[in-house]
């Protein structure tokens, strides 16, 4: 098997409206029983993507905040990969009424259309942050961190090179993902960006397209 492993983003990818199908998890189990590994790569915090998915365990490594905090669930080891901003950044942005925020070990979040008042206040308070864009979300993060760097350290636990992995997502953060991989692949709702810097795009949906790749991977078609 020429891809040792395959990172999926989560939202709009491997699940639909939060929640992945049974059919999507037997062929995530059909690829880890022929030996492949299992990571994800998401811009969820940990606790939120526990909530949303009971399954977690089965994957050998997790990726989460977009990048900036590393789970291992077989021994539940979290590492944090970056520093978390200072909380008067936080103080200023709801002084300027940016409403809901959300904060995680390292992540700050909220939704557009507060994007351009964030980035503003990075700015304005000279930080070494920069706004990350998924769909409507708006995430900060430290300027070194993206899902590539994140995956580049489960990767490193796991013993793998990049090009024996398969990226998967859909949406504008899961660039720095695609491209750090061997083979990035679009699920067929992905962005029109994403599906025009991917290397291959799936004639299926979110976890259906998951599902195709495995497929693919598991009849010697990549």
């Amino acid at each position: 098997m020429k891809y040792r492993a395959i990172a999926t983003d989560y939202d709009g990818t491997l699940a639909t409206e939060g929640r992945v199908a049974d059919t999507t998890l037997a062929a995530l189990k059909r690829y880890q029983q022929a030996g492949g590994l299992l990571l994800m790569v998401t811009g969820r915090e940990l606790t939120d993507l526990q909530n949303a998915f009971s399954a977690l365990a089965i994957f050998d490594g997790v990726v989460v905040e977009n990048g900036a905090v590393f789970y291992h669930p077989a021994s539940e080891r979290l590492q944090l990969l970056a520093d978390p901003p200072p909380d008067a950044f936080i103080a200023t942005l709801k002084a300027q009424h940016v409403s809901p925020i959300n904060t995680g070990q390292v992540i700050v979040s909220t939704w557009q259309p507060h994007g351009a008042v964030v980035q503003q206040t990075i700015q304005s308070m000279g930080l070494a942050s920069r706004v990350i864009m998924n769909k409507r979300a708006v995430m900060v993060l430290p300027a070194n961190v993206t899902k590539a760097t994140g995956l580049n350290v489960a990767l490193t636990e796991l013993g793998l090179t990049a090009n024996q992995v398969v990226g998967i997502g859909d949406a504008e953060n899961d660039f720095d993902l695609l491209k750090s991989c061997g083979l990035g692949v679009a699920v067929a709702n992905a962005l029109p960006a994403v599906k025009d810097m991917a290397d291959r795009v799936t004639t299926q949906y979110r976890g259906a397209g998951v599902e195709e790749l495995v497929d693919w991977i598991l009849n010697g078609e990549l």
